[in-house]
């Protein structure tokens, strides 16, 4: 007979080797989110307000391109003056309180400023209201005012006169030259939309003054006041 294998059971047992413990991963580090800072509202400060107001009226237009100001006029203000449209704004700036000097203006709110305002400012209406401001205050008030508004003609093919109108210097600001400065400004407005002429009406006693801003006597002016419509006052011309 063959002879067999031995049948020792302990020669072919393997012993098994142990199974290392199971890596764990590593448990991530808790982290403390910073909590939100809490907004305190607080109520504005006269400087906030004014930086406030300063940001809105250097992107606000006016009620024409400043491209029309003359540059060699704006040279000759005061330290500290400037030349600039008329804004929507300028309801409490001191405009209004201008063209008091010059005449009655009525009780006026701001509605009906800002909607006169509108009807003024649209294109191809022919009004150009220029206003002086001093900077040198705090917030910048207006201290003198002027309009030329263009007549478009069929005469003259088809040309233009500039009227000026409203010239009003703050009682204040007087003798500082602001009310010549203005009359050049306005010409040199008329002269630029393409005026062929600019005119005005003065009192003789203030003829003088016109002289010396380059205009001459031409004619003689006359007015028909019409009956004021109820609700509104009379001019005090």
């Amino acid at each position: 007979m063959p002879e067999t294998a031995p049948t020792d059971q302990h020669q072919f047992c393997s012993n098994p080797r142990p199974e290392p413990p199971a890596v764990q991963p590593p448990q991530p580090i808790p982290q403390r989110l910073p909590q939100p800072c809490r907004r305190q509202d607080t109520p504005p400060t006269p400087l906030t307000e004014n930086i406030s107001q300063l940001a809105a009226t250097m992107t606000e237009t006016g009620i024409f391109s400043a491209d029309l100001l003359s540059l060699e006029v704006q040279a000759e203000l005061p330290q500290g003056y400037k030349f600039r449209a008329l804004r929507r704004s300028d309801y409490d700036t001191g405009f209004l309180d201008c063209l008091r000097v010059l005449t009655t203006v009525g009780d006026i709110s701001k509605a009906q400023f800002e909607a006169q305002y509108d009807t003024m400012s649209r294109p191809g209406s022919g009004y150009y209201i220029l206003v002086v401001e001093d900077t040198n205050t705090s917030p910048p008030r207006v201290v003198g005012t002027g309009a030329v508004i263009v007549e478009r003609k069929f005469i003259h093919g088809l040309g233009s006169v500039g009227h000026i109108e409203d010239i009003a210097v703050a009682k204040d600001q007087q003798g500082k030259k602001l009310g010549l400065r203005i009359i050049q400004a306005l010409d040199y407005i008329a002269a630029n939309t393409g005026c062929y002429k600019t005119i005005l009406d003065c009192s003789e006693a203030n003829e003088g003054f016109y002289v010396k801003c380059g205009f001459r006597r031409a004619g003689l002016e006359m007015a028909h006041y019409h009956e004021t419509p109820k609700g509104s006052e009379a001019p005090n011309l």
